[in-house]
């Protein structure tokens, strides 16, 4: 980090940049390198339903996982009536690998909520809509409508939070950071502005190593005048990841597997699935397993699955029988499973 950059002034001392010179500068940086994204318009209004089926998709979802589902989503179902109309089965099919599922059940049932009684234009109707949360509403409603709302992510958070050198700890800090966002809104350009905060935050002001001099804020930047950029937000500590346990039971036939459907509620609802026990705080003993196997065979032990959800790490052993399945069921291929289940289907000797 350069010398000089410790006698930087410090934003909100006299002589800092004001709201017009920070907008005049990221929008300018934003024209010239913005993302080029597939479901970004440059030019004329940007589809409600685009934006809406986006911003679903990349909650806590990268760019890069995202990009193909929303091709194959559009060309399935190019339209909020498409989806509407579509079985639940075929969407959470479509959203397999993806992850966080209750986003796939929520999707749906949004959609056909709009194909009842129309697609909201505000921040306040997007609320109203299943699975759409604070965010999500503003991020639409600036977008795709023009309203000059407060749209905050945690790119959002981290570039104010190194903007103004905030250092309350996150996740005290959030509503610190709105509100520091919220003063730098106004009614020209908001999708535009929404847009290039958070294109700021992801490819410029980065979680680690930020690359402090392509950034249009360099000069403002609190952050970078105390020489550590990197170390904003503050974060408090973490606590450590729990771990559950369970067995999962895998029947195979020429190639398919023997699924089930996970109840609506709790993690993974709805989705398609290989039998499982119960996750818990504790291992499974051998002939507890056996117990709770789906149907009696001749089960051994295939190998072990490990995976980490968003609260809790877990650790699946995978039993494989050649036995004839349950009555509840279907055979089926791996294409559909979230990937923990994808995981258990090449565990042993399929890898």
């Amino acid at each position: 980090m350069p010398a000089l950059a410790q006698k930087r002034t410090r934003p909100g001392d006299k002589g800092s940049a004001t709201r017009d010179k920070l907008r005049k500068s990221l929008l300018k940086w934003y024209d010239r390198a913005g993302r080029d994204l597939p479901w970004r318009l440059r030019e004329g209004r940007p589809d409600p339903y685009r934006v809406w089926l986006s911003e679903i998709m990349l909650q806590q979802t990268t760019v890069a996982a995202v990009a193909p589902y929303f091709a194959r989503f559009l060309e399935r179902w190019p339209n909020v009536e498409a989806l509407a109309a579509a079985p639940r089965d075929d969407v959470l099919g479509a959203w397999a690998g993806l992850g966080y599922y209750s986003r796939a059940r929520n999707l749906h049932a949004a959609a056909q909520q709009m194909a009842a009684r129309g697609v909201p234009d505000s921040e306040a109707g997007w609320l109203e809509l299943t699975g759409v949360g604070p965010y999500t509403a503003a991020a639409i409603a600036a977008i795709a409508f023009g309203e000059a709302t407060n749209v905050v992510d945690g790119n959002v958070e981290r570039v104010i939070a190194r903007l103004r050198a905030v250092e309350t700890p996150l996740p005290d800090a959030k509503a610190e950071l709105r509100a520091l966002a919220g003063e730098l809104v106004t009614a020209d350009r908001p999708g535009d502005w929404a847009q290039a905060l958070m294109d700021l935050g992801a490819t410029v002001c980065t979680p680690r190593s930020p690359k402090c001099e392509l950034c249009p804020w360099i000069a403002e930047c609190a952050a970078y005048a105390t020489g550590s950029p990197e170390t904003y937000p503050r974060r408090a500590l973490k606590a450590e990841r729990p771990r559950r346990y369970g067995a999962v039971f895998r029947i195979e036939r020429e190639g398919a597997f023997w699924l089930v459907r996970r109840p609506d509620k709790g993690l993974l609802g709805g989705m398609a699935a290989l039998p499982t026990t119960e996750w818990r705080d504790k291992k499974w003993p051998r002939a507890e397993v056996l117990k709770n196997a789906p149907v009696a065979g001749d089960w051994k032990k295939a190998g072990v699955v490990e995976h980490v959800f968003t609260h809790f790490a877990l650790t699946l052993d995978v039993y494989s029988a050649q036995t004839a399945p349950p009555n509840d069921g279907w055979w089926g291929d791996a294409s559909a499973l979230p990937t923990v289940f994808k995981k258990a289907t090449r565990a042993g000797g399929n890898e």
